[in-house]
């Protein structure tokens, strides 16, 4: 008898144990299983966003910018490249409408621009911006374009030469294929350039009540404006980065690698690399107090990788700085001479972080001179090697490096 109970008994607990097996399992588990929804966190860097395979989006492409004009021209030539060979993969022509602002003259509005820099950077038409060395320029033209160089973010002057409003222009059209996103009367909109995904043009504006805030206006839909947060005029350019987007008032900004941190510089603000900004506006002092001062730095170059920045130094040449501690690594890099009588400035790292491009021309002279008298270098970020001079038919000093991919 007794053996007949336990045999049932062992039968029992063998059946429980499956039905647990099956159906059973701890609190953990059945979380994992099911994980409850929740907002995922925005994402800082651009990497995100997918891209449709073009030169300009592939890996190892140089992306070049020069401004064209002619009597009844004006466009932006957009150039990716084969920096082995610096042979020319691609172009893409924007068009300028008449009514978009790429130079400043007497009797109109002077508008702040990143286009009026690429344009008009010369001793007849001044950048709008205080600092027009080409560690300043290089991020502020970038920032016109979407990842994929396919919009180009402009201001538009209406005929008074005093309102002022934001839109784009599409790659490959006319100079009548432009989008004005406000003609509200009395508009004041400027430094307008254009989100990573190219969905909306950012801006710089001052509204009636004379507030300066920076807005934003979808390149689709209604274009309605949206308010994104404070502004400190028209004096300091904007950077759109980050999914969702959100935009940074300062120069010479350049987002890491891995979209933690970024540099920049605005007056009275003390630090070159900051934390990623949680929304938009202008660097604070509360943005200096947790930011790292890049020691000698006079120019910000760019990433070489999530930890290290190249800049051009006090003396002219070029130094990787730790963004952390804010030290110099490595060996100066000299592109030029001491007894040359040329200055150097560096435009873009190659992605890599192993190369950067260097402009080399006669102080305060980059402009209007064909690419000779002046020249472009590929140079080694740690110094080993010669500098191997660019050689391409259609750059010119106008040339501005965007992006090396």
């Amino acid at each position: 008898m007794l053996r007949a109970l336990t045999g049932r008994v062992a039968v029992l607990v063998a059946v429980l144990t499956v039905l647990c097996v099956q159906g059973c399992g701890s609190p953990q588990s059945e979380e994992e299983e099911k994980p409850e929804p929740g907002p995922s966190a925005p994402y800082r860097g651009n990497r995100g966003y997918p891209l449709a395979d073009s030169p300009f989006t592939r890996k190892g492409t140089v992306v070049t910018a020069t401004c064209s004009m002619g009597a009844r021209y004006a466009g932006v030539n957009v150039q990716a490249w084969d920096p082995e060979r610096w042979e020319l993969r691609a172009t893409r022509n924007f068009f300028l409408p008449v009514d978009a602002a790429f130079t400043n003259y007497p009797d109109v509005k002077d508008v702040n621009s990143p286009l009026v820099d690429l344009c008009g950077v010369s001793s007849d038409s001044p950048s709008p911006y205080a600092v027009d060395d080409l560690e300043y320029v290089t991020p502020r033209g970038r920032a016109l374009f979407d990842l994929a160089f396919t919009r180009m973010a402009v201001v538009l002057r209406d005929p008074d030469g005093r309102t002022t409003h934001a839109g784009f222009v599409e790659s490959e059209g006319n100079a009548d294929d432009f989008v004005r996103l406000s003609d509200a009367r009395g508009d004041d909109e400027q430094n307008a350039v254009m989100a990573p995904d190219g969905r909306s043009v950012w801006f710089t504006y001052i509204t009636p009540d004379g507030e300066r805030r920076i807005g934003s206006r979808s390149t689709e839909g209604d274009h309605r404006l949206s308010d994104e947060g404070p502004a400190i005029g028209h004096d300091l350019p904007l950077t759109v980065t980050g999914k969702p987007p959100h935009a940074v008032q300062a120069n010479m900004v350049h987002l890491a690698p891995d979209g933690r941190r970024l540099t920049a510089t605005a007056p009275k603000i003390y630090g070159n690399v900051f934390p990623t900004l949680d929304s938009s506006g202008p660097l604070t002092a509360a943005s200096g107090r947790s930011a790292t001062l890049l020691s000698g730095c006079v120019g910000i170059v760019g990433w070489v990788g999530d930890e290290r920045v190249l800049c051009r130094t006090q003396s002219g040449t070029f130094r990787t700085v730790d963004a952390r501690s804010g030290r110099a690594e490595g060996n100066a890099v000299a592109v030029v001479r001491e007894d040359d009588g040329r200055v150097a400035e560096g435009m873009v790292v190659s992605a890599d972080g192993e190369k950067f491009i260097a402009s080399v021309h006669s102080p305060n002279d980059r402009s209007g001179q064909p690419v000779g008298l002046g020249d472009f270098r590929v140079v080694s970020t740690s110094g080993e090697g010669a500098a191997i001079p660019v050689s391409a038919e259609s750059l010119t000093n106008d040339t501005v490096f965007l992006e090396w991919r």
